[in-house]
């Protein structure tokens, strides 16, 4: 449990201070970024330690968080972003670089400080600045008894190219590419694909400047631009390693290194995957490297709730098993960036944030930003208007928890109940992973591959648009919202690589149109062998660069007989068949006919055409298709998912929607039950699981981590509605209170005992606890005698 604290933020007097609130807090960790354009001088020198100002102490503050018994994960770029001028990068790189500079669509320089990070001048300078602070943090690495535990590789590597709609596409950039051409598709390849030739290097570049915009068909424009995008994957990909190897030259060994992952946009993780997507390649299977989330999406609602729940789930899926999902810059404070008073977030935000995330087996949380501070000025002024290192003024972090001057904000306290109800079971979380229901999410890399578009490439900015449309959550957000409201758990499969067994889980896909060939291949091998398939969203019928692949659809023996898509005239409405009990009609804003084989599940009233069918697939799979947008009714999904045998394993319906729940587990049987009401309302229901019923209430945007079967030294805890406080000495244990009353089972030979107003009795069962309501956050502590 960590929080970013920015020493050069701050004077050496108020470290101390920010490092004792964060500790009293309940983390154990700082994290921090270590600037590239704070610790290079006006005379292009390196200061560390503080020689030539104290904003400029790295070794001191390292010192002071050992001191402090804090461990450390460094983050020293060279990008940071953190609101700093050319996110963390001296001015004198882009004048000493200007081929460094990328140029774009049409040969047009690069609107946003990004540069080209394979070109020889930036990344010799890179690897200079890295040769610096590297064997500063190799001599404190907790290998060697320092507090250095992880170390991050650059930072949001692709963002300001991806936000700006500028691909990199300088000569020497282009000349690699019609390298990485020949080899993927061959010259003769690459001719037919694109519409230019490799080796004629005037051609080519004019080609791809263009976006294919000059001349050529609509699918070579298409996959030009994928390959743009799968290009610049392998080029970041290049990159990363090439820091990772020279940190290692420097001594980093032994230690984490983090690639931190970009996305959230407005509030929501839709966009999310696109940083998945464009860095996977760095590390995924990459021994000793791992990713992080970096999300902001203020409070958290019953709208995106789910979008939280697929970024862990997607992470994940490229993850392997010695690949912990962390987060690197989890939001916490107000969230009032701008200062204007637009937006302030609910004070037990961060804490149902942080229930979720490590109930999805986050091991790591960095709070970000934790503690605020202000912005030095410039050693040699600019004329920018301010002339400080950042540009958000004298002060920076005012959203924080612990505000500029080191005050408390209102969302301090909420921020310590969370790391607090982290801290009580993570002895167990440590060793647990997220159960999950008889499904998974399909996760395809390339439906997120939409960066770029070029502005007079119509083709492309239609693929983008379809794709942002239906993928991943699918239309209106619906599958993998009714999913989780609807009680399930469920973790997310990597269709582009991963193999698929059909006695397996069944996969939901949430799909456009287009769908690779590979993908294709993979899900129609999968259903003919046995598999079960939930496709929500449009019939996939095309490869990425637009041609025609109908695979899976031949595989189903489904067709799409035509897209209807609502207007303020039109009014698409569908009605669910029989199978779901006199459904009444319902409005949704698009539907496709569907024709072929398969069960009607629902139908286009205006023609009585199947929107949505149930298919039994010759080899004894299932697949359930459905094209529309049906709303987000929460039985009829449950029931559509029945008919794919995917069940419940926990009950737990609130008076309200907006009830998550989910459980981890170890392989000794221990469980956690997790449960977070993310809606304005009471929760007061009855828990079922494993032949076991609780009844509990939840108050409005609350949660709790029950345990269940946790063991004691010669006892087990066979469930309380009380979240663990601590891990006990194996005769004792801590329970920490809610507001209301509260109950507990042990089972054991020995007596029970516990302080307090707690009543103890033994039934057939077990020892009983019962205690009233009141007290709410106190340390209930039970003795085994």
């Amino acid at each position: 449990m960590a929080g970013e604290v920015h020493y050069f933020r701050l004077h050496r007097e108020d470290w101390g201070d920010r490092l004792d609130k964060l500790a009293a807090a309940g983390c154990d960790v700082v994290a921090s970024y270590m600037p590239w354009i704070v610790h290079e001088t006006a005379d292009g020198k390196t200061d560390l330690t503080g020689g030539t100002s104290e904003y400029r102490d790295l070794v001191g503050f390292l010192d002071l968080a050992a001191e402090r018994g804090l461990l450390v994960i460094a983050r020293p770029g060279p990008f940071v972003m953190a609101e700093l001028k050319n996110e963390g990068v001296p001015f004198r790189i882009y004048r000493d670089h200007p081929d460094a500079v990328p140029l774009g669509w049409d040969g047009e320089p690069a609107a946003s400080a990004t540069l080209d990070y394979l070109e020889p001048g930036y990344l010799a300078d890179a690897e200079r600045w890295y040769a610096e602070v590297m064997p500063v943090l190799a001599e404190r690495l907790v290998t060697v008894g320092g507090p250095v535990a992880a170390v991050q590789l650059d930072n949001e590597v692709g963002m300001l190219s991806w936000v700006t709609n500028t691909p990199e596409l300088t000569d020497r950039t282009l000349a690699d590419l019609a390298a990485w051409a020949e080899r993927t598709w061959g010259r003769a390849g690459s001719i037919e694909r694109y519409g230019a030739d490799p080796g004629d290097t005037e051609r080519w570049a004019s080609r791809w400047r263009a976006g294919g915009t000059d001349g050529g068909s609509e699918q070579q424009q298409l996959a030009l631009h994928h390959d743009i995008g799968a290009h610049h994957r392998d080029r970041y990909a290049r990159y990363l390693m090439r820091l990772r190897d020279v940190a290692m030259q420097h001594g980093v060994d032994g230690v984490p290194f983090l690639i931190n992952l970009h996305g959230t946009d407005a509030g929501r993780g839709r966009t999310f995957p696109v940083g998945i997507s464009q860095l996977s390649k760095a590390y995924a299977g990459v021994p000793q490297t791992t990713s992080g989330s970096d999300h902001y999406i203020r409070d958290l609602t019953v709208e995106n709730v789910p979008d939280l729940y697929l970024m862990n789930a997607f992470m994940a899926a490229v993850h392997d098993a010695d690949q912990p999902v962390t987060s690197l810059e989890f939001e916490a404070g107000t969230g009032d960036y701008g200062e204007d008073l637009s937006w302030l977030t609910s004070p037990e935000t961060a804490e149902l944030k942080t229930r979720l995330c490590v109930a999805q087996g986050n091991r790591l949380v960095n709070y970000y930003l934790f503690a605020g501070g202000h912005n030095p000025p410039l050693d040699e002024p600019v004329g920018d208007g301010n002339d400080r290192i950042a540009f958000t003024g004298e002060r920076h972090g005012f959203a924080a928890p612990v505000d500029p001057e080191g005050r408390l904000s209102s969302t301090y306290p909420g921020t310590v109940s969370a790391v607090r109800a982290v801290r009580g079971a993570e002895h167990l979380l440590a060793g647990m992973d997220e159960e999950y229901d008889g499904v998974v999410l399909g996760y395809v890399p390339d439906h997120y591959l939409t960066e770029y578009h070029h502005p007079d490439s119509a083709a492309r900015r239609s693929q983008v648009a379809e794709l942002e449309r239906y993928r991943g959550m699918g239309p209106r957000d619906i599958l993998v919202r009714a999913m989780l409201l609807g009680g399930y758990s469920f973790g997310a499969v990597d269709l582009s690589s991963a193999e698929l067994d059909p006695a397996g889980p069944a996969v939901a896909l949430a799909t456009p149109p287009v769908l690779g060939r590979s993908v294709q291949d993979r899900l129609a091998a999968f259903v003919r062998a046995g598999g079960r398939l939930l496709l929500h969203g449009r019939l996939p019928v095309a490869d990425d660069d637009g041609s025609p692949y109908t695979v899976l659809a031949d595989a189903l023996g489904v067709r799409s007989a035509g897209l209807v898509e609502g207007t303020p005239q039109l009014f698409p409405s569908v009605r669910a068949t029989a199978w779901a009990g006199g459904q009444p009609e319902v409005r949704v804003g698009m539907l496709e006919r569907l024709t072929g084989a398969g069960k009607p599940l629902a139908v286009d009233i205006a023609d009585g055409s199947p929107v949505a069918v149930e298919v039994t697939v010759p080899g004894g799979g299932r697949a359930v298709v459905v094209a529309c947008d049906y709303p987000c009714h929460l039985d009829f999904w449950r029931v559509l998912l029945e008919r794919l045998a995917v069940r419940r394993r926990i009950i737990a319906e609130g008076n309200t929607p907006g009830l998550v729940s989910t459980s981890t587990a170890d392989a000794a049987g221990q469980r956690l039950l997790h449960l977070i009401n993310v809606a304005p309302v009471a929760q007061v229901f009855t828990l079922t699981t494993d032949g076991m019923t609780l009844e509990l209430s939840l108050g409005a945007r609350e949660g709790l981590m029950l345990p269940v079967r946790v063991r004691l030294d010669d006892a087990v805890l066979c469930w309380s509605t009380a979240e663990l406080d601590g891990p006990g000495d194996g005769s004792t244990l801590l329970l920490r209170r809610a507001a209301g009353s509260g109950s507990a089972l042990i089972e054991t030979t020995r007596n029970v005992s516990a302080d307090g107003d707690a009543g103890v009795s033994r039934t057939d069962q077990g020892w009983l606890l019962r205690w009233p309501a009141g007290a709410p956050g106190s340390r209930l502590t039970v003795r085994l005698s």
